[in-house]
């Protein structure tokens, strides 16, 4: 892997609010889930339908946004004269870390004997929730070496000690991944586009190959009748391609923008490959129609469309006309996104862990429900001012 000696290497405000904004609407919608009498466009669409709302769009921009920032990431270690070794090393704790935690959380939701287990099911899930911020805190360089490592090696023997409590619904000791959670998908995909972008040295035109090589696979893991269907290695290798899908296209967006001597006032590659985008989801959709649940392409093409104008319009605000002071709102949780994703679980487990129920039933339907989700995102966003000013970040 060698230096991109082209691409853009100072700060990109606009990407840090693409993160924020994304965050604080993950955190508003994964509230609302559990409002009742709220309208359709503001849950997931069901499965059998052949429609998206916002709500689909979120996870889709969470794996954009992680695509937008592997270039960068790569060209600071390389930068910085990090070797190959470490670079893989810091790879795979990262996608392993993720795979973890998603695969707990998953596990904290559904599946469990409640009656067989040695704790309570929730007191279960509030440590599987806590316990990653001893484990991936950014420690400061002036906190104890000590007291760090019994922090972090406590937190993952914490980990250890979860699984062989845990009883399943068929009585056996021990987790099964049922699916992998949203940070488990995330961990599997940027694992994925990792490998690729390191091994074609971040060759665009090979991502761009990449790119329709997940598409085509994608499609074919949801077309009846195939006989690739049946290996178990092509359905694990296709469903995760299919968030790939994201990420890939995340990096290719963000190549175009940002690897290059010049910066064109209109970007009409960029421009070209949202309407790309659109075009190949409407070309796909009388096949495979539109559904986040069940991963279909038009869902994935459409929101890497929908996402590569949403940025373009950033862009054109943050870094062209240098309108920058709006985001300051949203740079508490694009900062800090993994403490900010966890944190709701964190206090929701708490709180049915001890039988405390801070919400009247007022606020868990319709238009109060709808105003307490926006306020709680809100407090989470003030909670992440605090954490940040004392130093509790996660960092993978």
């Amino acid at each position: 892997m060698t230096i991109k000696e082209n691409l853009y290497n100072g700060r990109i405000v606009s990407i840090d609010a693409f993160r924020g904004i994304t965050i604080l609407v993950m955190i508003f919608v994964n509230e609302l889930a559990s409002v009742s009498d709220v309208p359709q466009w503001m849950k997931h669409m069901p499965a059998d339908a052949d429609a998206m709302t916002f709500v689909d769009l979120v996870f889709p921009a969470f794996l954009f946004i992680v695509g937008m920032s592997v270039p960068f990431a790569f060209n600071a270690r390389l930068v910085k004269g990090d070797q190959p070794t470490i670079i893989w090393k810091h790879t795979l704790k990262r996608s392993l870390a993720l795979i973890v935690m998603g695969l707990f959380m998953v596990n904290a939701e559904y599946g469990y004997n409640e009656a067989k287990m040695y704790i309570t099911p929730a007191f279960w899930a509030f440590l599987a929730y806590l316990l990653p911020i001893p484990i991936w805190n950014k420690y400061t360089t002036d906190f104890p070496t000590i007291w760090k490592n019994v922090l972090q090696y406590g937190g993952m023997l914490g980990f250890v000690t979860l699984y062989f409590l845990y009883v399943q619904d068929n009585g056996s000791i021990g987790m099964t991944p049922k699916w992998w959670g949203i940070l488990g998908l995330i961990g599997w995909a940027y694992l994925f586009t990792v490998v690729f972008y390191w091994f074609t040295n971040g060759n665009l035109k090979a991502l761009i190959v990449f790119f329709f090589i997940c598409v085509l696979a994608n499609c074919l893991n949801l077309t009846d009748g195939l006989a690739v269907r049946e290996f178990g290695w092509f359905k694990f290798l296709a469903g995760h391609l299919t968030h790939v899908t994201l990420v890939c296209a995340g990096v290719i967006i963000s190549l175009l923008f940002f690897d290059g001597k010049n910066s064109p006032e209109i970007h009409w590659k960029v421009i070209g490959f949202g309407l790309l985008f659109f075009l190949l989801g409407y070309l796909l959709r009388p096949y495979y129609e539109v559904s986040k649940i069940r991963g279909t392409p038009s869902w994935t093409l459409y929101s890497a469309g929908i996402c590569t104008f949403i940025y373009y319009a950033l862009y054109g605000l943050m870094e062209v006309k240098k309108k920058t002071a709006w985001s300051n709102f949203f740079m508490p949780a694009a900062a800090n996104p993994l403490l900010i994703y966890i944190l709701p679980g964190i206090i929701i487990y708490f709180n049915l862990a001890i039988g405390l129920q801070i919400i009247p039933e007022y606020f868990s339907s319709g238009i109060p429900g709808i105003l307490w989700c926006m306020i709680f995102s809100f407090l989470m966003l003030y909670l992440m001012k605090i954490f940040n000013r004392f130093n509790i970040r996660l960092h993978l």
